[in-house]
C-alpha cells in the first residue's frame, strides 16, 4: 500500500497524558490524525483529549495501565470499535527507577521491565494483528539514549529495558516488512519533562549531589548546549509516522542534541 498523508488516520499514543507523550499526541493531531490518548491517569488523559479536539481532530481518552494484559487488549479493541481503523502505534509509556546495580531487587526489575519492555512487545503484537490484516501500519517505539549507551549506572534496569526496545524494534521491523508495516524507534536524551526532574532528584539522593548539579553535569555533555523539549521528539515521531519515511524501517533515530551520534 502506498503511504500518503496522515490526514484522518488514527494513532494510539501511550503515556500521552503529559511530557513527551502529550507533545507527540498534539503534534500528530496537528498533522491531521485522530488520537487515542492512553494514560494511567484518567484526568490527564481527558485533558489531552480536549486539547486534541481543540485542534479539530477526534481525541479519545482511554485510561490504561499498559502493564496489564486486559487493559492493553481493551485499548486496541475500543480504538478499533470507535474508529474502525488503526494506522499508528506510539509506545511512549515508560517508568524509571534509580538504584545502583547491587541494590536492584526483583520488584525493581519487574516494574521497569513490565512497563518498558513487556508491555511494548505485547501491545505491538496486538496492533500488528490488525495492521497485517490491512497490509499497512507504522509503529514507533520510544526507546532512549540509555538503550544505546547504558548511559548511567544509577538506573541499570532502565538501560536493560530500553536496549530490549531497540532489539524488538529491529526484530518486528524485519518480521513485518513484507506485510507493509514499518517499525522504528526514537531515542531521546535529556528532555525537559516532569520525569526528568524526578530522575535528577533521585540521582541526587544516591550520589549526594544537589539536583541542579546533576542537571548541569548532564547538560554539559550535550554538544548543542541545551536539553531537549517534548516537541523535539514529537517532530521525529511525526516524520516516522508519515510518508516521508516510507523507505525506513528498523531504525533508531536519536533526539539527543548530539550526545549520541550512531
Amino acid at each position: 500500500m502506498i503511504e500518503t498523508t496522515l490526514q484522518d488516520q488514527v494513532a494510539i499514543v501511550t503515556g500521552a497524558g503529559q511530557g513527551i507523550g502529550r507533545a507527540i499526541a498534539l503534534r500528530l493531531a496537528r498533522e491531521g490524525m485522530h488520537i487515542v490518548i492512553a494514560d494511567r491517569v484518567p484526568d490527564t488523559a481527558s485533558a489531552v483529549a480536549r486539547e486534541v479536539e481543540a485542534l479539530g481532530r477526534s481525541g479519545l481518552a482511554i485510561p490504561t495501565d499498559v502493564a496489564k494484559a486486559d487493559e492493553r487488549t481493551r485499548l486496541v479493541s475500543e480504538t478499533l470499535q470507535q474508529f474502525q481503523r488503526l494506522d499508528v502505534l506510539v509506545n511512549n509509556a515508560g517508568v524509571q527507577r534509580v538504584a545502583l546495580p547491587q541494590d536492584v531487587d526483583e520488584a525493581h526489575w519487574d516494574v521497569v521491565m513490565d512497563v518498558n519492555a513487556k508491555a511494548v512487545f505485547f501491545l505491538c503484537q496486538l496492533v500488528l494483528k490488525h495492521m497485517a490484516s490491512v497490509g499497512s501500519g507504522r509503529i514507533i517505539n520510544i526507546a532512549s539514549i540509555a538503550g544505546k549507551l547504558a548511559s548511567t549506572i544509577q538506573h541499570p534496569i532502565y538501560n536493560v529495558s530500553k536496549a530490549a526496545v531497540l532489539a524488538m524494534t529491529k526484530t518486528l521491523a524485519h518480521a513485518y516488512a513484507p506485510q507493509g508495516i514499518r517499525v522504528n524507534a526514537v531515542c531521546p536524551g535529556i528532555i525537559e519533562t516532569a520525569m526528568q526532574d524526578q530522575v535528577d532528584r533521585e540521582f541526587a539522593h544516591v550520589t549526594g549531589k544537589r539536583p541542579e548539579e546533576i542537571r548541569a553535569e548532564r547538560q554539559a555533555r550535550i554538544p548543542l548546549g541545551r536539553a531537549g523539549e517534548g516537541d523535539d521528539v514529537a517532530a521525529i515521531v511525526a516524520f516516522l509516522a508519515g510518508p516521508d519515511s516510507r523507505y525506513m524501517t528498523g531504525q533508531a533515530l536519536n533526539a539527543t542534541g548530539g550526545m549520541v551520534m550512531f
